[in-house]
């Protein structure tokens, strides 16, 4: 058996920059510095958008150049309307991986860095330099028509072979914006359930994912829940307890242990970082899949989560939560910085806040009085 110094674990869907992204290679800077201005300027307040590229001039800004040049490592500018960080080290690939990890697509330009997938744009000015640059065109999306150009280049034809390429004129400004409008949606990560059920339910006094609501332990109510709901559902715990449940549920062990319910999204993403986690804990007798559904609906995965917003604390509620593929970095980050709050993420973050149906779902019940007064209810 071949000895494996490290563990293995899955890898976010990063490229050179971020999760989806696009270089536009095959023309001017100035066309595709126009070209990515008009996406941004159609999708930018609905996604999240970022664009990269270079610049060789000097600099060009008294504030960066003097502190800069005198040994800073970074200057920070408030301008205002944005912000500005700029730093002396350049940043590598892990680097900028970081810095556009909330990023729902970044349009880079390919005459400069390279990316996952490619719009090529056919130019007469660019196509030698185009040509030199096939074996970076490793999944071309789009083929785009400049000036009087109408035929792809033969050792385009060649490379594409079998594969059906679209192709439009640079002027064909609703046609590229359905491309663009599909593209987005299809960066959607697709969603996984997570029933937090790895308490040990202290107050309690018993396991509060065994109490029978609903004819069957609640944590399998929720569970059933999630699958009906197109969320493929596991259970999450200790692991001991995990084991327990292994033969009759699909099952995520906690590996980031003692942070109670911050640990156990953080496992969530460790086990598969991209997916979305619609992460619902089973102390919840009055959780519906109605409710569960209007949340569902009012997804933005722009964000990086969608949560409900609970009248009784004024707070969203972690607990019934959609968590992006894009929070993970941040959960990390807040861990670092000696937080295991999902709470205080999600307030201190970029996130859709929604309002419940019905406030009373989301009713946590942590002892045996309150359990007992639910119970009663439901016999009324």
């Amino acid at each position: 058996m071949k000895h494996t110094k490290h563990t293995k674990m899955t890898r976010p869907d990063f490229g050179e920059f971020g999760r989806s992204e696009t270089a536009l290679v095959g023309a001017p800077c100035g066309l595709i510095q126009n070209f990515a201005r008009r996406i941004l300027e159609k999708f930018g307040e609905q996604y999240h958008i970022a664009y990269a590229d270079a610049d060789h001039a000097a600099f060009d800004n008294p504030v960066k150049t003097k502190f800069l040049a005198a040994g800073a490592s970074a200057v920070y500018t408030d301008r205002n309307v944005y912000e500005s960080y700029d730093f002396a080290d350049k940043a590598d690939k892990f680097e900028r991986n970081r810095r556009f990890s909330a990023a729902d697509l970044v349009l880079i330009n390919g005459n400069h860095f390279a990316g996952k997938k490619q719009i090529v744009f056919i130019h007469p000015k660019k196509a030698a330099s185009l040509e030199r640059k096939r074996e970076k065109l490793t999944e071309t999306e789009l083929i785009v028509f400049t000036e009087a150009e109408t035929e792809i280049p033969t050792w385009l034809s060649a490379d594409l072979g079998d594969r059906k390429v679209p192709t439009l004129h640079f002027d064909e400004v609703e046609k590229i914006n359905a491309f663009f409008a599909k593209k987005l949606k299809n960066t959607v990560a697709p969603l996984r359930g997570l029933v937090l059920a790895g308490g040990k339910s202290v107050r309690m006094g018993t396991d509060k994912g065994a109490i029978n609501y609903h004819g069957k332990p609640q944590r399998e109510y929720v569970y059933e829940m999630l699958g009906r709901l197109g969320a493929t559902p596991f259970l999450s715990g200790r692991k001991a307890q995990t084991e327990a449940w292994q033969a009759d549920f699909s099952v995520l062990p906690d590996t980031f242990t003692g942070l109670g319910p911050f640990g156990a999204i953080l496992s969530a993403f460790r086990e598969n970082p991209n997916t979305a986690w619609l992460c619902v804990a089973c102390d919840l007798p009055l959780l519906t899949e109605k409710a569960l559904q209007h949340l569902i609906d009012r997804r933005d995965p722009s964000k990086i989560a969608t949560a409900f917003h609970n009248p009784a604390t004024d707070f969203p509620e972690p607990l019934i939560t959609i968590w992006e593929p894009k929070s993970y970095p941040i959960l990390l980050h807040f861990l670092s910085l000696g937080y295991s709050c999902p709470r205080k993420v999600l307030i201190n973050s970029d996130v859709k806040i929604v309002q419940p149906l019905n406030k009373e779902v989301l009713k946590n019940v942590n002892t045996a009085a309150e359990r007992d007064e639910v119970e009663r209810d439901f016999r009324r």
